[in-house]
């Protein structure tokens, strides 16, 4: 039975493996090697340089050097779900964080 969800595991994989070449790399890694702190700086990292990006693309918008609006309203919501998730990420790890220190020894 664990040789089948394995076997599955690594069929996505592939498959996720096709899909990122296929999107030119856009899309991160299923697994990073690393702690899970330095998943979490560099999620935070990469967030923040999607709303710095959108927050130019907007800008740009609005004073008129782009007319892309389209791009710059993709940009912003791309920005906003990535903020959202981390958020939840967050209020998830602090609520287990309560349920370790509740726990009685």
């Amino acid at each position: 039975m664990s040789i089948s969800i394995q076997n599955e595991q690594q069929a996505m994989l592939v498959k996720l493996g096709q899909l990122q070449q296929q999107a030119g790399g856009d899309i991160a890694p299923a697994v990073e090697q690393g702690s899970f702190g330095d998943l979490m700086k560099n999620s935070v990292r990469a967030i923040n340089a999607e709303q710095v990006q959108a927050s130019s693309l907007m800008t740009a918008v609005e004073t008129g050097a782009s007319d892309d609006l389209v791009g710059a309203m993709l940009a912003s919501q791309k920005a906003g779900l990535g903020f959202s998730a981390l958020v939840q990420v967050r209020n998830k790890l602090a609520s287990a964080f309560d349920d370790i220190m509740r726990m009685p020894l």
